[in-house]
């Protein structure tokens, strides 16, 4: 057995022992929406393991994912959020987890009214392999020899392409509750590469999870009792945060932060961290002499593209980053300074992001100045403004 896959049975059986009995040690303290909590059974309440609240972020109509579902108590609570209209998603890898959280399917959509919750088995590091599917076609294939070994690979690569787990660009937000550390060190980079392949444009993700304040030493990391007490597979704090950004993700921000430690081991801190993201930044980029003023109260901040702006000024930006800091990621920063009139296609050009120019309030207006008379004390009556 190799590490990885030593850990990951590790993973599993705790989890397997959790399904069946309520083990306090695996999670935080949480304060859950009592309202939410009233269509549940106790033992989904009970046997649910987690260090934030993600399902604050659900918005109705939502699509959500939930990675590492576990007794389906995120799911059910985003349920009623997302309302008839929504549709929400469990994956987990946990037989015991799954069967638990299905079992109650049915009683939880009568009490909340509708039934709009599905649970799948997979890995939130590969959500492109249904395990079921893929599980069904090998007790129909058994695979004893070379030829049968490539029928099985074939098998796996029709199966993503034909009938992904989670499809591309399906998921309006993502959502996890202290389980991306127990995913490999090695892994974690597909996992969240996985976030922002299953994300539509626009969407976002919110994670609650367990991170450190120092690195996680080597031996701590090979402790497959620590790591699936989601202690040793913890991120960095700073590191965690790169993670989306590296995964292209923008609007990255700590939504929660929890002061004192969860736990101290060997001095290093492990405290449960809510960060939010959205996806959409990629794409040309094309000048239509749109502009941004920057709120403050900083003096100037980066973005993760490397953008600068300073408070007050109004910084040239391409059309794409223009509808990236007026959605809900930027918009209480800034002020949006459009064009006086639409450009038309002919006047588009290439925009160089990288060299964080002013646009001047002529360039902002192309040239066209309104004109005001002398009599009207500088209000003119058909601007909207007086």
């Amino acid at each position: 057995m190799t590490p990885e896959s030593e850990l990951l049975d590790s993973v599993r059986q705790r989890y397997a022992d959790g399904a069946q009995r309520q083990v306090p040690e695996l999670c935080c303290p949480v304060d859950y929406d009592a309202s939410l909590l009233e269509a549940l059974p106790k033992e989904v309440i009970d046997r649910d393991y987690g260090c934030g609240d993600p399902s604050k972020f659900v918005q109705p109509g939502d699509t959500v994912l939930d990675l590492g579902s576990g007794s389906g108590k995120i799911c059910y609570m985003a349920s009623q959020l997302v309302g008839p209209g929504g549709r929400v998603i469990g994956v987990d890898t946990t037989d015991d987890m799954l069967e638990l959280s299905r079992r109650h399917q049915k009683e939880v959509g009568d009490r909340i009214g509708w039934h709009n919750v599905e649970f799948r088995r997979g890995l939130i590091q590969d959500l492109g392999l249904d395990h079921e599917q893929l599980e069904r076609w090998l007790a129909a294939n058994p695979v004893g020899g070379l030829a049968q070994r490539e029928a099985l690979i074939e098998e796996e690569r029709r199966l993503r392409r034909e009938a992904p787990l989670v499809a591309d660009s399906s998921i309006d937000l993502v959502l996890s509750n202290c389980v991306l550390n127990l995913v490999g060190n090695d892994e974690k980079r597909a996992l969240f590469d996985e976030i922002h392949r299953v994300l539509k444009r626009g969407g976002r993700c919110a994670i609650s999870d367990i991170v450190s304040d120092e690195d996680v030493p080597p031996e701590m990391q090979a402790d497959p009792e620590l790591w699936s007490g989601c202690i040793s597979g913890a991120m960095r704090e700073d590191r965690f945060l790169n993670a989306f950004a590296q995964a292209g993700l923008f609007g990255i921000e700590v939504a929660a932060y929890q002061s004192e430690p969860w736990a101290v081991v060997q001095g290093i801190e492990f405290r449960s961290m809510t960060v939010m993201a959205w996806k959409g930044k990629d794409g040309e980029c094309m000048d239509h002499g749109q502009a941004v003023i920057y709120k403050g109260p900083w003096k100037s901040v980066t973005d993760d593209d490397g953008h600068v702006l300073e408070r007050g000024q109004r910084t040239a930006v391409c059309e794409k980053t223009f509808g990236i800091y007026n959605g809900a990621a930027y918009r209480d920063q800034m002020i949006p300074v459009p064009p006086l009139r639409e450009l038309r296609p002919d006047e588009v050009t290439p925009f160089d992001c990288h060299e964080g120019t002013v646009r001047t309030p002529d360039e902002t207006k192309r040239g066209v100045v309104r004109e005001v008379g002398a009599s009207d004390n500088g209000c003119d009556p058909n601007a909207g403004c007086c």
